[in-house]
């Protein structure tokens, strides 16, 4: 390290990016941002506050109704009893090979999601599966609440997993910049959300390439109910939640109506179109999805309509669309009508053409590189086959044996005995908090590993305190970023904390399987052996990766990966010879019409999209709920980690609400009023933030806060997701729905 006085001064990464951190003794005094990053994040301002926070768990704890009666009923309320690592793990070993021989090892979640570190070692989700699948197995869940209704539509329609589309198939800014003419973003691209990134965004551009496309002339319009979804150089089209289909429904209908239908691509590409056209013009149900039509649903005038789709049709376009799209009730069918759309304008396959899905979601895309991958910590085979939804976890504990629809089969819910769960905090991002802790009742044992007294840690049986990636080595890096970083142990875990790894290795070895677990490696040798496996696939590449030592003790090295030009990727070689290139869709073309998803008989998403209203919208408000809630990410943190320490900054608790001046007038609600926001799951404060950036009967309440304590009678610090709906997309992809929720406003103090 470098000396600076008494301090010493370190770089490491996070999943928002590298900055400088500095340490007196024991302590993280503090950071700031790294050297080459044009547009720094202020997330990590806070780290210093928050690792010796005082909400850290400090020992191995017990909450003392389950360890004195195995009683469920206090989880949230009780107190815990602080034990030595020694005897606590011996009795979460003790219960782990009570579950699995009494129950099986399908009585097992293992709900591990995610974001704790950005470290490639130390990654909680990866450490808990192995643990395990070493002990037998557990069951897993698909996808994620950021994208799993999109993963689960996307392959039926382009035949590839909609990750491995979104990360490498998709072209990139400079490409944009080059080629498109009109980019239309159906929920913006908003520089906030792309502050953070899977594994690390080390260089923030997204904001300077909208300055670049001003200055070039790219018409970017931003389709959505807040303006600053996308930055100030856009066009708003102010529209309706959850009214995109409808949107992109009339779009569809004035290209064909006035002849800008491309016959060809959709010939030589595309299958199904035919019988997509009759719903289109009316011709199925006597209803043409004209802008006349759609106006009404959306909130959008029909001469807006034809004027974009001629704008669309005579210009080279990329739709995009934001992840938030399909969090809510049938977001299957914005994300698959966008498909659709693109097919019609012909522009599939063409720089800076066609469609492309979560720009701005996270900062790695959009980047120009050479992808490379490796360094991932095995999880091994899991030999439980049980997979749910990830969404459906409340559903899974309310409902043992249960039958469910997901994706074409038809499952009984497991019996979960014993929920395992480290690295996130799912009371901060799963809907209808107060219905999800009652079913959190319900298992015989919870088990969580965490670094603060989260709402999740509160409602456990047994907690191990986990080190943060400040407290550990490890190496940083991402397939969507070009630097590579060695993240140094900054300071000694603090209190009695241990890693991850530690806390599995000790239960795998009173479980027999330690030698399985760890194969005789201990911490330090398995990052080095993952960076060396890493550097020899590198090197197979044909790209040079410094050794362990040397990047060691330069800190970081940036890779020579960026590359130029257009990613050719998936469409481009489709496009120019479709039987030669097919996709791996049953028809090898872009799917308008599926007859695999038909074969479902799902009446909530049928064999091709189609404009279906939510069960709670603008279009249905009562005078109870008015007022449609979206819940964005939060621009303070990432999802609710740090939120202990922001919780401390004057005036920043609780959480904003974003409300038009009419409805604030109407409710008699001031700027900076304190207020309460409710519906009929539950209710939370906010601070009251009067803008005209949000279309008038629609509120934003950011996500992150944490959850309150059993009892509350309303969520103090402001956390959106007590008012969520907890209910799938549709039978086919079960994705969360959080963008589906009526509430209303009320001052609770002037």
């Amino acid at each position: 390290m470098a000396e600076r006085g008494k301090r010493q001064t370190k770089v490491t990464s996070s999943h928002w990016g590298a900055f400088e951190v500095d340490v007196e003794g024991d302590r993280i005094i503090a950071t700031r941002p790294f050297i080459h990053d044009p547009e720094p994040t202020p997330l990590s301002d806070i780290i210093p506050l928050a690792v010796h926070h005082r909400a850290r768990v400090a020992r191995p704890s017990i909450r003392r109704g389950w360890l004195d009666k195995r009683d469920r009923t206090g989880r949230g309320t009780d107190d815990f009893v602080e034990l030595p690592w020694d005897e606590a793990l011996d009795i979460a070993a003790i219960e782990l090979d009570r579950v699995r021989k009494t129950h099986g090892n399908e009585a097992i979640f293992g709900g591990s999601y995610g974001w704790s570190s950005a470290g490639r070692f130390h990654h909680a989700q990866s450490q808990a599966h192995r643990f395990l699948n070493c002990i037998g197995g557990y069951v897993a869940s698909f996808g994620s609440y950021s994208t799993g209704c999109a993963q689960a539509i996307m392959p039926h329609v382009f035949g590839e997993p909609f990750l491995k589309l979104i990360y490498e198939k998709q072209d990139s800014w400079q490409t944009i910049h080059d080629h498109t003419e009109t980019l239309v973003m159906f929920g913006g691209i908003n520089p906030k959300n792309s502050q953070v990134s899977m594994g690390g965004i080390t260089e923030h551009r997204t904001a300077g390439w909208f300055d670049t496309f001003a200055e070039k002339g790219i018409r970017c319009v931003n389709i959505g109910p807040q303006r600053v979804d996308a930055p100030a150089s856009c066009e708003w089209i102010s529209v309706r939640p959850a009214s995109d289909t409808a949107l992109m429904l009339a779009l569809a209908h004035v290209i064909e109506s006035e002849g800008l239908t491309d016959k060809d691509f959709l010939s030589r590409c595309t299958t199904g179109f035919d019988r997509f056209l009759g719903y289109l013009m009316g011709k199925d149900d006597g209803v043409p999805k004209s802008p006349e039509w759609a106006s009404p649903l959306c909130g959008v005038e029909p001469d807006t309509i034809r004027g974009l789709a001629r704008r669309m049709a005579t210009t080279r376009t990329l739709i995009t669309l934001a992840w938030s799209l399909q969090r809510g009730e049938h977001g299957e069918q914005p994300y698959w009508m966008s498909a659709v759309l693109a097919a019609m304008l012909g522009q599939i396959g063409l720089p800076g053409g066609g469609v492309g899905y979560g720009y701005g979601a996270i900062g790695g895309i959009g980047k120009s590189l050479r992808g490379m991958s490796g360094m991932t910590f095995s999880q091994g085979k899991n030999p439980v086959q049980k997979v749910i939804p990830v969404a459906r976890i409340g559903d899974m504990l309310r409902n043992p044996g249960a039958h469910y629809d997901f994706n074409g089969k038809r499952e009984p819910y497991p019996e979960i005995r014993l929920i395992y769960w480290a690295g996130g905090n799912p009371f901060h991002h799963h809907q209808d908090l107060n219905g999800l802790h009652d079913a959190w009742q319900r298992p015989e044992t919870i088990i969580v590993h965490e670094p603060w007294w989260t709402a999740t840690a509160k409602r456990a049986d047994i907690v191990f305190p986990a080190t943060t990636p400040y407290e550990r080595e490890d190496i940083g890096r991402s397939n969507l970023d070009e630097y590579l970083f060695y993240m140094p142990q900054l300071i000694p875990p603090v209190d009695a904390a241990r890693d991850d790894y530690a806390i599995f290795a000790g239960l795998a070895e009173r479980l027999d399987v330690g030698a399985v677990f760890t194969e005789g490696r201990g911490t330090e040798d398995w990052v080095r052996h993952l960076y060396d496996g890493y550097r020899a696939q590198a090197a197979g590449d044909g790209i040079e990766v410094p050794d362990f030592e040397t990047l060691k003790a330069e800190n970081w090295v940036q890779l020579p990966i960026r590359t130029k030009g257009a990613n050719r990727g998936l469409f481009a070689p489709f496009r120019e010879d479709p039987e030669g290139a097919p996709l791996k869709t049953p028809s090898g073309k872009i799917e308008i019409f599926s007859e695999t998803i038909d074969s479902f008989g799902y009446l909530d998403c049928k064999g091709h999209p189609i404009w279906l209203p939510p069960s709670e919208w603008l279009g249905n408000a009562t005078e109870a709920a008015p007022l449609h809630l979206v819940s964005p990410q939060p621009g303070d943190k990432l999802h609710s980690q740090l939120e202990c320490a922001l919780a401390d900054v004057s005036g920043a608790r609780p959480e904003a609400l974003v409300i038009h001046p009419i409805d604030a007038q109407m409710r008699g609600v001031k700027q900076g009023n304190l207020v309460r926001v409710y519906n009929a799951r539950g209710a939370c404060r906010a601070r009251a933030a009067i803008s005209e950036d949000i279309r008038q009967g629609v509120v934003a309440l950011a996500t992150g806060a944490w959850f309150g304590d059993p009892g509350d009678n309303i969520d103090p610090h402001g956390n959106p997701n007590v008012l969520t709906l907890d209910v799938g997309t549709s039978r086919l992809a079960q994705g969360c729905s959080a963008h589906t929720a009526l509430v209303d406003v009320e001052i609770l103090e002037l």
